[in-house]
């Protein structure tokens, strides 16, 4: 398997992904509305036998420091539970920090994302529609985060999802 950056020629595969994946379209048109907007910072693929078995997207976020949010995160489910997730995710995580984003936020399984880092109390002190047990932060970059409270605002296609 590599996990590497989506190429043009695989956005019929990720949406198929997606959507299969969460068994609605609804996750497969945010992808396609973050690309559209300008949004979609990073978009990764892990690749089985030439066949895209997953997608992790990274999107740009406001907050008080250099942010992006980290999903839809989707594998096929006869790919499932093989370590195709963790492989996006961690490459993600690389990515951002090597591109001197301060933090990752994350809507979520905290008993899933814990294993990265990611923490519910870390973001407690942030406010956004989607506070709550589910929002995790992470601090990439080896510090932690300078401002710990305040508004953070997803991108606009989020706000499409129920």
């Amino acid at each position: 398997m590599m996990v590497r950056l989506e190429t043009p020629g695989e956005v019929a595969a990720i949406r198929i992904v997606e959507e299969i994946a969460f068994g609605r379209r609804e996750e497969a048109q945010l992808v396609d509305d973050l690309r559209a907007a300008g949004d979609a910072v990073f978009s990764l693929v892990a690749v089985d036998d030439g066949i895209v078995a997953g997608h992790a997207m990274f999107s740009r976020m406001k907050a008080p420091f250099p942010a992006l949010a980290l999903g839809p995160v989707a594998v096929l489910p006869e790919c499932r539970r093989t370590g195709i997730a963790s492989e996006l995710i961690r490459e993600g995580i690389a990515r951002s920090e090597a591109a001197g984003w301060a933090a990752v936020f994350v809507l979520g399984d905290p008993a899933f994302y814990r294993r990265f880092g990611f923490d519910v109390g870390k973001a407690r002190g942030f406010i956004s529609p989607y506070a709550g047990p589910h929002l995790m932060v992470l601090p990439v970059g080896g510090s932690e985060l300078a401002i710990t409270a305040g508004p953070i605002e997803y991108a606009p296609a989020f706000a499409s999802l129920e």
